[in-house]
């Protein structure tokens, strides 16, 4: 049972890469697989952490960042919808 909970974290990490790598004109796109790629790792955290019965302290830390997270991401995202109209990439002159 284990050893599938191990196979579907690894194929959530690595879609979410994929979608990371492959989606880039959008922002929006681009952050929800970050937050996709995140999920991934807070539920490889919590299986490794109850297969070595360990506390589960650290999710609360890494929970807490990864919200951070988020929500700068997301203000990036307000920002540059209000001052550029859009979320596209290629829209933005980043020199």
């Amino acid at each position: 049972m284990t050893m599938n909970m191990w196979l579907v974290i690894f194929i959530m990490y690595l879609f979410g890469n994929m979608i990371f790598v492959s989606k880039y004109k959008h922002l929006l796109i681009v952050l929800l697989s970050l937050e996709f790629i995140v999920l991934s790792i807070f539920f490889f955290f919590m299986l490794f952490l109850m297969t070595m019965n360990y506390n589960m302290h650290m999710l609360v830390v890494f929970l807490v960042f990864s919200v951070c997270e988020g929500v700068l991401g997301l203000s990036i995202l307000v920002s540059m919808i209000r001052t550029h109209g859009n979320d596209y990439f290629q829209s933005y002159n980043l020199i």
